[in-house]
């Protein structure tokens, strides 16, 4: 079967093409501002044209590349401490998101991911002060919810960020955030290799294919840290994200 036979499994036309590398440029400009996000906004694009069972896996191989390329400029600033609590807690999580993600129906799953997101940019949006130093063993909760939220719809990254930027400085936690993310993402792409996820061909195909994208949204990301505002760019995509999560619950009720 060669590489035309592959992609021809998937039913898109030239415009769907374009609507989804766009979805993946836009995820990674804002990984590469934020650390995390992409399933949050890729997630309610990608869900047009495919299961929510394909689009995490998919998103898990391209954060997989991304996430090393965060890590390595800022290793030294990792707090291992922090990283030693959080991992066991993060593993537990993400194998029982594995597992609601491949056993629950495609339409709770539509409606859960709508309302997951939701509630993410609503915090996002109307939470401003950064939490009191919270104790160590917020890491249990954090951890094991942050791991699930992950499997199951792509993102958890922003549990971890409110953990570590209570107990950490900026560069220290950013720092620990990307080590996190990363071990999250050889966990997540572990169980999904054991699960036989990615035992089809074209959904690797996908991903090589999107690739490209994914190094132009990266690249853009790395760009906008230099020359705009973190704080004002998140605070527009975090709008995005709830007019996306909010057509997802419209949707879900209107099948």
């Amino acid at each position: 079967m060669n590489v035309f036979e592959l992609m021809n499994q998937w039913p898109f036309g030239m415009v769907d093409w374009v609507v989804i590398g766009m979805a993946i440029v836009l995820a990674y400009i804002v990984f590469g501002v934020a650390g995390f996000g992409t399933a949050l906004v890729a997630g309610p694009i990608l869900i047009l044209f495919m299961p929510l069972s394909k689009i995490v896996p998919l998103l898990v191989l391209l954060d997989f590349v991304a996430a090393f390329g965060n890590l390595l400029p800022s290793r030294r600033d990792v707090s291992k401490p922090e990283l030693l609590r959080l991992l066991p807690c993060m593993a537990v999580g993400c194998t029982l998101g594995v597992i609601f993600l491949l056993n629950l129906h495609s339409e709770l799953l539509l409606l859960l991911m709508g309302l997951f997101i939701s509630a993410y940019a609503i915090y996002s949006l109307w939470v401003k002060a950064r939490p009191a130093q919270l104790s160590a063993a917020w890491a249990l909760p954090m951890g094991t919810v942050g791991g699930m939220f992950g499997a199951l719809f792509g993102s958890g990254g922003f549990l971890y960020a409110i953990y570590l930027n209570s107990r950490l400085p900026k560069d220290a936690a950013r720092a620990t955030q990307s080590a996190l993310i990363s071990c999250s993402t050889v966990v997540r792409l572990s169980l999904f290799v054991i699960a036989g996820v990615y035992a089809e061909l074209p959904l690797l195909m996908l991903a090589a294919c999107l690739l490209p994208a994914m190094a132009l949204g990266l690249w853009l990301g790395r760009r906008l840290v230099m020359k705009l505002s973190r704080e004002a760019f998140v605070r527009l995509v975090t709008w995005l994200v709830l007019a996306s999560g909010i057509a997802l619950i419209v949707r879900y009720f209107s099948t």
